[in-house]
């Protein structure tokens, strides 16, 4: 088998992105079309997974002509890996927003490219070629990406590799609509014992500050010369996602012992983000007790709820209800892709509070259907790891 693999790989060559990039794509401008109707890869397209259907009129500016099978390679927020082969044609033309790099030769298989385009190995490369000041402002700059190297072996192990990918990758699809699908059967309990939190509801409401204690926590970088202290984890921003915890790296931060004694986490403990991009506005997910003597930084706020009255998983389903999340973006202080609250808004959050007895009948439900998500989160980590794996070899020729 090893001889076999060093046999193959004996044949592959090393290409320059540059090489293989589409030079003569040409461009179209849409609204000189007004009648025609395109086919248009557009990024938001990508996110809903097909091409938009669109006619010249409702197009605002030029876009590149591309053909199937093209390979398209996003520059814009270029953390977000996004790669798109382009599909059959339909009877229209085929163009695409300028945000794509395109890629173009007979030497690669679309699929295969693709699949480098989005491996880590690649996505490493591909972040140094990027500038701009953060957030959607970010772009991946393609004369530095033309430089990039690849593997490129012959076609045929090029579509070997890309089907073997393709399966693995599909796998993880299955596996993260499934979450997907129990997110919404939590969404559906709360609609169905609570109605909609946005809208007039029989049940009271109560500001945070009323029905919990909220606290900020600390800041990096302070000086604490002179004084005990020692290494604790801590919480960041980026731990703290829309309804879960990231644990996967935790980092330790200098606090005064009476510090770790006073902020660390306690199972049932609420922790909401402070901001950044629209999307870590408000963000919040319940503690269970994950890891001993966790405190948070004072990007991340700790909502403790008064048990008589809110219940932290009722309290942590409330939180991913449109009502919150329309009362932050109302009050947030916002610059240029940016967007924060404070302690004293989060304080002032009107909160749904239903009967304790029918939160603790809600609590039970989603325990139940947590207990699903943390398997099935489980199994897409182990799909996520063996993807890694599989990655990591097909492209050194190990596959």
């Amino acid at each position: 088998m090893n001889s076999e693999c060093g046999m193959r790989k004996a044949e592959w060559k090393a290409v320059t992105l540059g090489d293989i990039m589409a030079t003569k794509s040409g461009s179209v401008d849409p609204s000189k079309f007004t009648e025609e109707v395109f086919d248009l890869y557009s990024i938001p397209a990508f996110d809903r997974g097909e091409p938009e259907i669109v006619a010249g009129s409702e197009i605002g500016s030029a876009k590149q002509v591309v053909e199937p099978g093209d390979v398209l390679l996003s520059k814009i927020v270029p953390h977000i890996r996004r790669s798109w082969v382009v599909g059959k044609e339909r009877g229209r033309r085929i163009i695409a927003s300028g945000e794509w790099i395109v890629f173009r030769n007979e030497r690669a298989s679309p699929d295969y490219l693709r699949q480098v385009l989005v491996g880590d190995p690649f996505h490493t490369q591909f972040m140094n070629t990027v500038a701009g000041v953060g957030g959607s402002l970010l772009r991946a700059r393609p004369a530095h990406v033309a430089r990039i190297v690849i593997p490129l072996p012959p076609l045929a192990e090029q579509r070997r590799i890309a089907e073997v990918l393709d399966r693995a990758e599909a796998l993880r699809a299955k596996r993260r609509a499934a979450l997907a699908q129990l997110d919404s059967l939590t969404q559906s309990l709360f609609l169905d014992l609570f109605g909609e939190a946005h809208k007039e509801s029989k049940h009271p409401q109560l500001v945070l500050d009323e029905c919990a204690e909220v606290v900020s926590g600390i800041a990096k970088g302070r000086k604490l010369d002179g004084k005990k202290k020692v290494e604790a984890p801590y919480l960041r921003v980026a731990n703290v996602q829309a309804g879960f915890l990231n644990l996967s790296e935790i980092k330790t931060i200098e606090a005064l012992p009476s510090e770790v004694a006073e902020l660390s986490l306690k199972p049932g403990d609420v922790v909401l983000t402070e901001g950044g991009d629209h999307d870590k506005l408000g963000r919040g997910a319940m503690w269970s007790g994950e890891i001993e003597g966790c405190i948070h930084q004072n990007h991340v706020f700790r909502v403790r709820p008064n048990q008589s009255q809110l219940l932290p998983r009722f309290f942590h389903e409330f939180l991913q209800t449109p009502a919150p999340r329309a009362y932050f973006l109302r009050c947030a202080k916002r610059t240029t892709n940016l967007a924060s609250i404070n302690m004293t808004q989060l304080r002032a959050l009107p909160v749904l509070l239903p009967p304790i007895s029918l939160q603790r009948e809600f609590a039970r439900r989603v325990t139940a259907v947590e207990a699903l998500k943390t398997a099935h989160r489980a199994s897409l980590a182990e799909l996520d790891a063996l993807f890694a794996t599989l990655q990591h070899r097909a492209f050194r020729g190990e596959l």
